[in-house]
């Protein structure tokens, strides 16, 4: 790999960054050092970042108190804060929020309006009975009124989860039914592409299938007719009470806010619970520290509310930084729109996914010398790894003089294990460095430090955005087995990683079976739900396939007795799976075949056959109960176009 420098901090800008504060206070040479210090004395480095990143509340006496269990460790543990405050803490008449809904809408809050706004709904939330540990759910596309529905409910320390209204019935359900919520918040319709979906019938069946709804409150994105639903529309349910001063009461550190969902690969998503202090901490570190995001920048992420991209975004007002918001497709009316919206807006951090950058290239999207967007600092890549072309199309065509950092982390954690900085220089096809107090390394199947080589992406100590827990899960046992089954007592995140010679790394893929389409995390049991419901279908296997510089998902599909795989059954099972999951589940390529691989204990196994496909051995083929299932899946040439 050409590991070219492609962007060097300027000396001015680097030095009045926050992170060039710390090196120099802290007497470190680079990042690197500054890196090893901050893991080496971690209660130093969090009890800095309180301190210096703003956080709001009562610290206590002790910064980390040990385990004999890594995820029995706690930051902060006698800490009180409420995150809404946190995000709150500007009331002035600068605008907070700009929203934008493709060509159809487009508007903003100030930081006093949004304030207000929040305490008008946290009357109404308050008035339903909500308190402390309840949960309140949100099926919203990223608008203001998500934002304002979730530090509400936040402000009273009720456990706020989302999930974006592209989701089918079943989706919603299979991760709100879980967590039981007292209030759901959700939406008429949205637009994509130019075209209006109306979301009302799908939005009734669900809250008629969870009987912990108390309050079903509906924005009216749309403006259509919900008069015929058991909801209240949210201008009325707002309106109905004054704007007043909130009095904050303070929580635990370590106290739930946000209730995420896993892939759901072996079963329904596992509900990833997160405390408050936790995300706050970490987000501000990123966004201060990492990402240099000051008071009055102008922050934008390309992100639903299903993906934790916007948990993340939504923190950059504990920054004082204003939120750009987009809903729609990144390529309405045309492939420039959020470019656009970035210099209409002097957007400053610039937020999307690897996929999207892929996509700029393929429809020769070019900004340079059309737009003016000098006032974007940093560019941040999600999603999926950003190829070493991708670094090049975006310093050639996109923004020459921007920082770019892929950064990646996950649900698990709501943010970032490895990120960029903004006092090293920018490698090709390299994230930059691991996150300041996380103790990133690699490691080989045995636990032992990888130098050079690809190899598993571990953290080997605590630290403070660790899960709280799971949501339905006492004893642990589905936490620790996430995290902590592969290497004891050393959290395994799943990530295919290497270190460079820059001491920058790099990410080839997943580690396990989970899909990562255009950077989305999908679990395959919830395309077999729905497959498998139809009448052709016996049996299917979905795996992803390294394609084009991302991960495409195949499914295989075991016929009933007289079943054929023509374009009519193939159209049918791409059309349930979008209506039942979301557009992301549906399978790039569907191939019949005759049988699939399993355990002896009756499980199929996705690691075999993505082996297989991919042309690569298969470990522990003695594990299964019929290996010969695996000529299947050979040399088929289907995968090869």
């Amino acid at each position: 790999m050409n590991s070219a420098v492609k962007w060097k901090p300027v000396a001015a800008e680097k030095d009045q960054s926050l992170m060039h504060r710390l090196l120099e206070e802290q007497g470190c040479a680079d990042f690197q050092d500054l890196w090893r210090w901050s893991v080496g004395h971690k209660e130093d480095f969090w009890n800095w970042v309180w301190d210096n990143c703003g956080v709001i509340g009562d610290k206590g006496a002790t910064v980390f108190k040990s385990a004999a269990r890594m995820q029995d460790c706690k930051f902060f543990p006698d800490a009180k804060i409420n995150f809404a405050e946190n995000l709150l803490r500007r009331r002035d008449n600068a605008v907070a929020i700009v929203f934008r809904g493709e060509d159809k809408v487009e508007r903003g809050l100030t930081f006093k309006e949004l304030y207000d706004q929040v305490s008008q709904v946290r009357r109404g939330l308050r008035a339903l009975g909500v308190t402390q540990g309840d949960r309140v759910a949100g099926c919203l596309p990223n608008m203001p009124e998500t934002i304002i529905a979730m530090l509400a409910a936040a402000s009273l320390g009720a456990i706020w989860s989302s999930a974006s209204p592209d989701f089918g019935t079943r989706g919603i359900l299979d991760r709100f039914g879980q967590i039981e919520p007292k209030v759901l918040f959700a939406v008429d319709g949205y637009y994509y592409n130019g075209k209006e979906i109306d979301c009302r019938d799908k939005i009734a069946e669900v809250a008629a299938q969870m009987p912990s709804v108390k309050k079903l409150v509906m924005v009216q994105y749309t403006k259509t007719d919900i008069s015929s639903m058991k909801a209240e529309a949210f201008d009325a349910f707002r309106n109905a009470y004054t704007p007043q001063d909130i009095a904050f009461e303070r929580f635990g550190f370590n106290a739930p806010l946000y209730i995420m969902f896993s892939s759901g690969t072996t079963g329904i998503p596992k509900c990833i619970v997160h405390g408050a202090g936790g995300v706050l901490i970490q987000h501000l570190k990123e966004h201060k520290l990492h990402g240099d995001v000051r008071r009055g920048d102008q922050v934008f992420y390309f992100t639903t509310c299903g993906w934790m991209m916007w948990n993340w975004l939504v923190s950059a007002l504990a920054a004082e930084a204003s939120l750009l918001l987009y809903d729609g497709s990144p390529f309405y009316p045309s492939g420039y729109v959020l470019f656009d919206f970035a210099q209409k807006y002097k957007c400053t951090l610039f937020g999307t996914s690897a996929k999207y950058i892929d996509a700029l290239k393929v429809n020769n999207i070019v900004t340079k010398n059309k737009y003016d967007l000098s006032a974007v600092r940093l560019m941040t890549s999600t999603g999926s790894p950003l190829s070493p072309e991708g670094f090049d199309y975006v310093y050639e065509q996109i923004m020459p003089h921007v920082h770019l950092a892929s950064i990646s982390g996950g649900t698990d954690i709501v943010s970032c294990f490895v990120l960029g900085n903004p006092i090293s220089p920018v490698h090709r096809g390299e994230i930059q460095g691991p996150g300041l107090g996380l103790d990133v390394d690699v490691f080989d199947g045995d636990g032992k430090p990888l130098k050079e080589g690809k190899g598993e992406l571990v953290c080997k100590t605590p630290f403070p955005c660790m899960p709280v827990g799971f949501w339905n899960d006492a004893d642990g046992a589905r936490y620790n087995a996430a995290y902590f089954e592969k290497f004891p007592n050393i959290w395994c995140h799943g990530d295919w990683i290497e270190w460079t010679k820059n001491h920058g790394l790099v990410i080839h893929g997943r580690s396990d079976a989970t899909l990562n389409p255009g950077g989305v995390r999908i679990g395959t049991a919830e395309i077999y739900r729905i497959v498998e419901q139809l009448p052709e279908i016996k049996e299917s296997i979905a795996v992803g396939q390294d394609w084009d510089n991302d991960v495409r998902v195949v499914l295989f599909v075991v016929l009933q007795e007289g079943a054929k795989l023509d374009e009519e059954l193939t159209g049918k099972i791409r059309k349930a799976v979008r209506a039942g999951a979301t557009p992301r589940h549906v399978p790039a390529k569907i191939i019949a075949v005759a049988d699939i691989p399993r355990t002896k204990s009756g499980k199929i196994t996705e690691l075999a056959v993505r082996e297989v496909i991919h042309g690569r051995p298969v470990k522990n083929v003695e594990a299964l109960a019929n290996p010969a299932a695996l000529k299947c899946y050979e040399g088929l040439k289907e995968l090869k176009e």
